[in-house]
Parts: structure tokens; sequence; C-alpha cells
């Protein structure tokens, strides 16, 4: 398995039409993500996973790690690095058996209890949330806060990134939280230049 870093930025072209996941995962990997992560929720198999092994080659090339959110079985033709996991996906378990043990697997926690059985599961990571106000996706629940993400990050023993409303004004706080790194999208995808976005992020994260 590759090191995790700690930035991570999630290509989504929903909430802007400017660039295809291509282009994001190009202008992130040179702004300095640590990992990519591709999320289309509607886009048909065949592309996603031709866009898939587009992008794990820009990855490879970078020592980047790049996961596939919600689609093992994508995750599994392109051999991307690993899948991450919301609810209604396959559960962690199952998707450890497809996809074996040097492969990477999230899951998405939105209480400290559902981190904790993703752990038991054997998921790699949690991706916490929301922890602010966000627009990358349609919310019916309040933001989690700092206090919930910090119980998560002090009770867990695996690596946590809290994603949800962060940006360059408040990624300190959340690593101060005790997060291992953070996962953003609006904040990177709908700026002028994600690639400046990135950079900027990751200063913040890595001091």
């Amino acid at each position: 398995m590759k090191k995790f870093g700690k930035l991570c930025v999630i290509t989504d072209t929903v909430i802007q039409k400017k660039y295809n996941h291509v282009e994001l995962a190009e202008m992130a990997v040179k702004g300095g993500a640590d990992i990519i992560q591709l999320r289309d929720k509607i886009m048909p198999a065949a592309e996603l996973i031709d866009i898939a092994v587009k992008i794990k080659k820009i990855c490879d090339k970078n020592n980047v790690i790049f996961i596939i959110n919600d689609r093992t079985d994508a995750a599994l033709i392109s051999d991307a690095d690993g899948v991450h996991l919301g609810k209604e996906d396959i559960p962690v378990n199952d998707a450890r058996k497809l996809l074996g043990k040097y492969k990477i697997i999230g899951a998405t926690a939105h209480s400290l209890n559902e981190a904790l059985k993703a752990e038991r599961n054997g998921a790699d990571y949690i991706g916490f949330g929301h922890i602010y106000q966000t627009h990358s996706k349609i919310k019916n629940t309040k933001p989690k806060g700092i206090s919930e993400l910090r119980k998560v990050c002090n009770t867990v023993k695996i690596p946590v990134f809290p994603i949800g409303g962060i940006n360059a004004g408040n990624a300190k706080e959340v690593m101060k939280a005790g997060a291992y790194g953070i996962a953003v999208i609006g904040s990177v995808v709908k700026s002028r230049s994600p690639g400046k976005a990135v950079k900027e992020l990751r200063k913040l994260i890595y001091g």
C-alpha cells in the first residue's frame, strides 16, 4: 500500500462544468494533492472506467494515491489504489474480499458510532463530515462541527479525513482538532485556479 498523504482532492463535474475529471486531477496533482478521489454518481460504468484509467496513469506518474468513490467494480477494473464507500455502497469487509488486503478502503462516517463500526470492519481511513456548511452535496443534517470531529479523531485509531465546507480559512482549525488530513471538493474544483487552491491548502496543512 502506498503511504497516505494528508491532502485529498475529490473531483466533481456537477457543482462546476468548467473542467472535466481528468483536467481536475491533473491540476490537483500539479498543485501537490496527495490523494485524488474520482467522484461521479451519474456517469455510466464504461465511461467512468475509461476516465479512471486515465487518472490512474497521472497519479502513478506522480506517486499520488488514486481512489474511486462508491464503485468497487471500477476500482477493481482500473486497478485504482482503492475505493471510498458510503452507507449505500457494499460493506467494507465485502469490498476487502474483492480488492484484497493491499488496496485502500475508506468509509464515510457521520457519527462516532459509524466511525467505530467502519474501523471494526477493516476500513483504512474514515471520511467524517460534513464539518461545516457545504454546497457540494445536498445535506439534510446539521454540520458536525469541530467538537464532534475531535471526538472521532481521539477515539478511532485509523486516519480521519474531515470533509464538508473545508477551505483555506478553516483547514488549520480541522487539523488542530486531530484530523490526519483533509478532503476537499468545492474549495478546489470551483476555484478560479484549482492548482493554486491545492498549493495553498497544502501549505496550511503541512505548515
